[in-house]
């Protein structure tokens, strides 16, 4: 594909997760048509595109990734003609809109698993999912397999078969091996393509292919528990980053590239990233998060090390790489960064945040470094709502309010994700900072009325206002400019891109700024001839 029409090898896309962008109808939940009616702070940050994440028919038992109608919009959100409404303005605006797509699994109450829980076993209307009859007797689930969420991964159904959900029991998976569910998904793609998307983020793009070779293969003690990436099987898990699932994203691509003009695909694969790289190959996906970075420790060579593999790989298959700080299931990165290393989020959450304790300037500190460096490097950057304003992880919320399913099906070890998902702010005014006229889903703390949409656009230092000038600045970057490294020290990060350098400071570092050089932008004040504090990043203009 010619470069001019891939847009997204460069792009900066804003993460909307749709209950808690903006409310309204009044109801306390975010909603298409608030969407709608802020999407203009989208545009004025200066990002390319806006993905949306699920809001189609649902139950809700996960936030809308178990889908009962992949073609209808849930009530809560709005109507097909909110959507129409949003794509129209977003595209006026100068917007792409990607959009969710769940291929993974369904609701339990999609109409083929309600059809398939009426029908006897070894019916066709159970073929589109995975049931099988359990172990000694039917008493024991098919094998040790273990959901995402905690607990097994087999449900038990009234006539004694089980299905497998390696998500939460009300997300049955499907048998991507079955010609209904692949023709389905394509047709959903084409449902949507035709009403004018311009791509799709693959939720689980590494979990639709199984081995369900009979007999099914147990994990073993060893491996029971182990993590969604499924590290060390190049490929032969029994569920997660199996070969086949290579020729199911080659499908998805076959169908959206018939469309002009292109649209992107996306992977959301948690598979380690020489095998996520993979999914970029030329005939699949365009594009996969890249988790790694996410992940990475706030030191220089963590940093440098992540970055040197992504571009490598990505030169392997020509995609663009891609870049991101913060989602919708992981701790807030104005907060992550702060814990020491090593430290568990999941016991960091159960203690609300005090131990170890986040010093909130210190947090804010390091953050706006972090997101310099990031939207420095070459390649599209993922943005998730509310970094720009420097929100935090709300990790102090009461158990009664948490909707996350992870928190029950973990029997409350993990807290869940929630956390990151409490309402933005959008003015000074309590109860709800402008998200809505009713008291929204999550409570929001009061802290975020100084963290507000309002209060930072009287900010001239404000995390907004710099999130908005470095992607001005970003658009003046060449296209596809390469990273160079220039010599920095132990705890440094320097490197030009095209006409940008920038250099970062961590932990320990005092750098001295190059010599005659004037900052273009920096995260925290600097003073030209000056040396560079820890936790602090700086753009000039390179030579």
């Amino acid at each position: 594909m010619s470069a001019p029409h891939a847009w997204w090898r460069n792009a900066v896309v804003y993460e909307v997760y749709v209950r808690s962008y903006a409310d309204g109808d009044g109801d306390g939940v975010g909603d298409l048509p608030g969407i709608t009616a802020r999407l203009d702070h989208i545009a004025d940050l200066g990002a390319d595109a806006v993905w949306l994440t699920p809001f189609y028919r649902s139950p809700m038992a996960d936030g809308g990734y178990d889908v009962s109608d992949f073609r209808d919009v849930d009530p809560l959100f709005g109507t097909l003609a909110d959507f129409d409404a949003l794509l129209a303005r977003a595209h006026d605006l100068g917007l792409k809109v990607v959009i969710d797509v769940v291929p993974n699994h369904t609701s339990s109450q999609h109409r083929w698993f309600r059809q398939a829980l009426a029908a006897p076993p070894g019916s066709p209307a159970r073929a589109r999912y995975v049931f099988r009859d359990g172990r000694d007797g039917g008493a024991l689930p098919p094998t040790d397999w273990q959901s995402v969420f905690g607990g097994p991964a087999w449900q038990r159904v009234p006539d004694g078969q089980w299905y497998l959900h390696l998500f939460a029991p009300e997300q049955p998976d499907l048998d991507w091996s079955h010609p209904e569910v692949v023709a389905e998904f394509h047709d959903v793609l084409r449902f949507w393509l035709d009403r004018g998307v311009d791509g799709f983020r693959f939720d689980v793009a590494h979990g639709m292919a199984k081995d369900l070779a009979e007999p099914l293969r147990n994990l073993g003690p060893d491996q029971v528990h182990h993590s969604i990436v499924g590290d060390g099987w190049e490929g032969r898990h029994p569920f997660w980053d199996r070969e086949e699932v290579h020729a199911v994203l080659r499908g998805f691509r076959e169908t959206v590239d018939a469309y002009r003009p292109p649209r992107v695909t996306v992977a959301e694969s948690w598979a380690a990233l020489d095998r996520r790289t993979l999914y970029t190959r030329p005939d699949e996906l365009h594009q996969a998060f890249n988790f790694d970075f996410l992940n990475a420790a706030w030191n220089a060579h963590a940093l440098r090390a992540t970055i040197d593999r992504s571009l490598a790989l990505a030169r392997t298959t020509g995609a663009a790489p891609t870049w991101v700080l913060s989602n919708h299931d992981v701790v807030r990165h104005a907060s992550r960064l702060m814990l020491p290393p090593g430290t568990d989020a999941d016991a960091w959450l159960r203690t609300g945040g005090a131990e170890p304790s986040v010093d909130p300037e210190a947090a804010r500190r390091r953050a706006r470094a972090a997101a310099l460096l990031m939207l420095a490097l070459p390649g599209a950057a993922y943005l998730y709502q509310g970094e720009e304003l420097g929100l935090p992880e709300v990790a102090d919320l009461r158990d009664a309010v948490l909707r996350d399913p992870v928190r029950h099906r973990s029997g409350g070890r993990r807290k869940g994700r929630d956390g990151c998902r409490v309402p933005l702010p959008w003015t000074s005014d309590a109860p709800s900072y402008g998200f809505g006229t009713a008291a929204p889903w999550l409570p929001q703390p009061s802290s975020f009325a100084g963290l507000s949409v309002e209060a930072q656009e009287r900010d001239s230092g404000s995390t907004l206002r710099l999130y908005r000038e470095a992607l001005h600045i970003r658009r003046s970057v060449p296209a596809d400019s390469p990273l160079v490294w220039n010599q920095g020290g132990a705890d440094v990060l320097d490197f030009t891109v095209g006409t940008l350098r920038c250099v970062s400071s961590l932990h320990t570092a005092h750098v001295p700024l190059p010599s005659g050089s004037v900052p273009l932008l920096a995260s925290a004040p600097v003073s030209p001839g000056s040396t560079l504090p820890p936790d602090t990043t700086v753009w000039f203009r390179s030579e």
